[in-house]
């Protein structure tokens, strides 16, 4: 099996995700970040929520795909945690702007 080539922000996104300091480095400084119903602007409000998630629900994620197209690309995931239907798939649109992720928005 091949090992899934990521671009750089988008695997260091992955790789950090308990890391509160390394993912604010993934981010730009105006970046947005939705997910379940929420958006999170800049990248306080970004880190302020990830934390949150990552205590209450301890999931780890592994990209299995991507696709690219002009703007975003799109990383598929399995997440498993403490949270109702683990594992799950989630779809990881990361748009890339100068290196850094701009914007994030994570769906079922």
């Amino acid at each position: 099996m091949n090992a899934l080539t990521l671009p750089e922000p988008i695997a260091a996104y992955f790789a950090a995700e308990h890391d509160p300091e390394a993912l604010a480095r993934c981010f730009a400084a105006q970046a947005v970040l939705k997910d379940d119903g929420h958006t999170y602007a800049g990248v306080d409000a970004i880190l302020a929520f990830l934390a949150e998630a990552s205590a209450r629900y301890s999931a780890t994620s592994v990209p299995l795909a991507i696709e690219r197209d002009n703007a975003t690309q799109l990383v598929r995931a399995n997440v498993t945690g403490n949270f109702p239907g683990s594992p799950a798939v989630l779809n990881y649109r990361f748009r890339l702007e100068r290196g850094l992720i701009a914007s994030l928005e994570i769906t079922a």
